[in-house]
């Protein structure tokens, strides 16, 4: 049976598209990632070319899906409402990112040491390993380059994504994963301004730490403390 059988030919479009974003919000068309080409869309869902451009480009013009002439179609958010964040974030300074990345990864640290599971503590300490492997990279290099910083960037953010997706709270964990490019600019922009030296401790393993512990309070103050100084 196909995914759309039955369907009035009125609500034919409104249905794809719904059938579209149900594969968005659950993930089974990742952020970032290409979704199935045109063919095996109208093949899936037993529709005509037309009906599913329709679709797409409906998707695309409230920010859930990318239109990349030649390459393909991305997934751009997973809402409506990442999507209106995404679009502003561009006019938002620094200072704007990294107070409002203060407020969501301080209650995401508080909310993860009561929620966290063992998946959950899995991924943070896989970013650190990872972050950590890249730092011992840095430290032979003995000076900033992007060889090492961009994937020790991408590792400390993962760390930070994977403690707030800990919080189980999927509007704080969607607000926070849109500021991801935000995120990792603003942190290359700090490791160029302060030196590199800073960067290369092994550090928010205390966090780690107290959210595994289950320890609200002190998860929370070492959050406040990671995002003030990049290593603990």
């Amino acid at each position: 049976m196909t995914e759309l059988a039955g369907l009035r030919r009125g609500s034919l479009c409104d249905e794809v598209i719904a059938s579209l974003r149900e594969q968005i919000a659950t993930g089974a068309w990742p952020l970032g990632e290409r979704i199935p080409p045109e063919s095996e869309l109208i093949e899936r869902l037993q529709v005509g070319r037309g009906t599913v451009r329709e679709a797409i480009k409906a998707l695309a013009h409230i920010g859930l899906l990318e239109v990349r002439q030649g390459d393909g179609t991305y997934v751009r958010s997973r809402s409506e409402l990442a999507g209106a964040l995404r679009r502003q974030l561009g006019s938002y300074t620094d200072t704007d990112v990294q107070e409002v990345r203060r407020a969501l990864e301080v209650e995401g640290a508080r909310l993860a040491a009561s929620r966290r599971t063992e998946e959950d503590l899995r991924a943070m300490a896989d970013a650190l390993a990872e972050r950590d492997v890249v730092a011992d990279v840095g430290r032979e290099l003995g000076r900033w380059d992007p060889v090492w910083v961009t994937p020790w960037v991408e590792a400390d953010v993962r760390f930070h994504q994977a403690v707030v997706a800990a919080s189980h709270n999927p509007m704080l964990t969607e607000m926070y994963l849109e500021m991801a490019e935000q995120l990792a600019s603003l942190l290359t922009t700090l490791s160029s301004a302060t030196g590199h030296d800073i960067y290369l401790a092994r550090g928010h393993s205390v966090l780690l730490e107290a959210i595994e512990a289950g320890d609200a309070e002190r998860a929370a103050r070492e959050a406040l403390h990671n995002v003030d100084t990049p290593v603990d």
